[in-house]
């Protein structure tokens, strides 16, 4: 990610992968799929690593073993907290048999990590209780041919934040929910409403700031393309999904857009009331519910056809597929799932709960929550292949290939919002995804 991001990797880290480890994993050779561990005695001391994040995260994960730590005598976690820049590449640069017994991840690295074989399978480790505990959305995200590598304590969302004293003054009406979503043409209606009513016309913020061509770009709009009913991938193939006719035209809508975005170069077009729409995920609401009050309001994507999604995903936890005491690190990542920890978590970076039980009895996203559309979203997940139009949260491409996946989808968009042809932009980024999985067979894991 670059230095011109930095505002947006400590209020979005816990939600998104950072670009260039992402990057860096397309180098990664190997392949052969992931190894079982050996499971051990079930005591002694278990090696951790974990990102460093934002200081409350720190804390929360640092609380949390201690106190597993004086729960029993059994089993003793190490934890070392690696720079959260430097996270996904020390992981793809240490060997497997170097790597610790229990280790955090961010969720579309994991297939890599798979297929690289640095992490095991954890079903046989983790109890029952925890895995039937974690949301639909939180497994999908974690789980290869059947098989779970890798739980989170917390997701992630997308909506649009709405000033209703701005929108209210243009007469513009938006969604309550996902029950009344507003389609892509009612939401370009409410642009140029506006517009009509702004000094200098620019009444949207996509977080420009951020960049494009990156996980940002990713993350924040192949929503577009599931909603327009297209793929970034079908059947280990771009090509026919991600450049149909239907997404061709949802980007040519996107690219109209550019004319009503601030630019946000401050990083504060919303929360100083420059613009009424704010395109972006759960992370920032602290902040505009600060800034804004009673008078914000959330609100869905707008759909394209195939219904209004979101993306979902972030950082998990997974076991090493080297480790001599699989048993112990099961124990311990029970033991992190549970209400305690994971509402310690997500109450330090308010994103929402990845289990059943933190999520319903969380003050944010409850039932009558000021987020509870971001639950509403993640309690209709679709996966990453079946992109019904009745699914909602869909998770990014669990494939060892999804660093060319992001790093060509997002080069395109970044392309068509600077005014490429949609078509050419979307084809040419197409065939480079799938002349990238050819060379690798496709990046199969056994």
């Amino acid at each position: 990610m670059s230095s011109t991001s930095r505002r947006y990797r400590r209020t979005a880290c816990t939600s998104l992968a950072l670009v260039l480890p992402l990057a860096a994993l397309a180098a990664c050779g190997g392949g052969g799929g992931g190894t079982s561990a050996d499971a051990g005695s079930g005591k002694g001391t278990i090696s951790v690593w974990a990102h460093q994040g934002q200081k409350s995260e720190d804390t929360a994960l640092q609380n949390a073993v201690k106190s597993f730590n004086s729960s029993q005598s059994g089993i003793k976690v190490e934890l070392k907290l690696i720079p959260g820049n430097d996270y996904t590449k020390t992981i793809t640069a240490t060997d497997a048999s170097q790597l610790p017994d229990v280790m955090e991840f961010d969720g579309p690295t994991m297939a890599n990590f798979v297929y690289n074989k640095k992490l095991a399978a954890i079903d046989s480790y983790v109890s029952a209780k925890t895995l039937s505990n974690a949301t639909a959305a939180s497994k999908a995200q974690g789980e290869i041919d059947g098989k779970h590598y890798g739980l989170g304590m917390y997701d992630s969302g997308l909506g649009v934040y709405g000033n209703k004293k701005l929108l209210d003054a243009a007469g513009v009406k938006y969604p309550t929910g996902l029950s009344d979503d507003w389609t892509a043409a009612q939401f370009t209606a409410a642009l140029k409403a506006l517009k009509a009513k702004d000094s200098d016309g620019k009444v949207l913020d996509l977080q420009e700031n951020n960049g494009l061509s990156n996980e940002w770009g990713t993350y924040g709009f192949a929503p577009i393309v599931w909603s327009a009913g297209g793929s970034l991938l079908k059947d280990g193939k771009a090509e026919g999904a991600l450049d149909t006719p239907a997404v061709v035209s949802a980007m040519k809508t996107f690219q109209s857009w550019k004319t009503y975005t601030d630019p946000n170069t401050d990083g504060n077009a919303f929360a100083k009331g420059r613009v009424a729409l704010s395109w972006v995920g759960h992370w920032m609401y602290p902040a505009y519910s600060k800034a804004l009050g009673s008078d914000l309001v959330v609100l869905p994507l707008p759909d394209f056809g195939n219904g209004p999604k979101s993306g979902q995903g972030s950082w998990a936890w997974g076991i090493g597929a080297n480790t001599k005491n699989a048993k112990a690190s099961g124990a311990f990542l029970d033991y992190l799932m549970n209400d305690t920890n994971v509402t310690a978590m997500t109450t330090a970076n308010g994103a929402p709960p990845a289990t059943k039980t933190a999520l319903a009895a969380s003050t944010l996203y409850k039932q009558g929550g000021p987020l509870q559309l971001f639950a509403d979203q993640l309690a209709k997940p679709c996966g990453d292949s079946d992109i019904t139009k009745s699914c909602v949260a869909v998770t990014r491409p669990v494939t060892a290939g999804y660093p060319t996946v992001t790093a060509k989808f997002s080069d395109a968009l970044n392309s068509i919002y600077g005014g490429a042809d949609p078509k050419s932009a979307l084809a040419k980024a197409a065939r480079s995804i799938d002349q990238d999985f050819s060379d690798n067979a496709g990046y199969k894991i056994p």
